[in-house]
């Protein structure tokens, strides 16, 4: 009895294993002969044995990391944006300290300037005081 159940399950596999294999040369989906009367579910496991869905995205999943590992230009693609960044925020901040440091120079030259002419009326001032006594 328990014999016959395990038999023909190993024989079932085989042959979902076999109609696996002639389907992975089909170019073109076959359409399952059921009847029409499948649930929703049913349906459901139908397409995905059809179009092999979790077969192809293991595939691609594997190939792309294979492609990862074999590849040397993703690692340093995928940092471009990051440098890209880094170099972007770098440029600023030595622009910005240039501007201020700019700014400074002009400001520190207008208040020597003006002190400069302060001191020279301070002076003339005194010369003038000076003379006047």
């Amino acid at each position: 009895g328990g014999d016959e159940v395990s038999e023909s399950e190993g024989e079932s596999e085989e042959e979902e294993t076999r109609q696996e294999e002639e389907e992975s040369f089909d170019q073109i989906p076959r359409t399952p002969e059921e009847s029409e009367e499948e649930s929703d579910d049913e349906e459901d496991q139908e397409l995905r044995l059809t179009f092999r869905f979790d077969e192809r995205l293991r595939s691609l999943e594997t190939s792309f990391s294979e492609y990862r590992q074999t590849n040397p230009f993703v690692d340093a693609v995928s940092a471009i944006p990051g440098i890209v960044h880094q170099y972007m925020t770098q440029q600023i901040t030595d622009a910005v300290r240039e501007a201020v440091q700019i700014l400074t120079d002009r400001l520190q030259d207008s208040l020597q300037r003006e002190n400069d002419e302060f001191l020279r009326n301070i002076d003339e001032n005194m010369k003038k005081i000076i003379k006047g006594q």
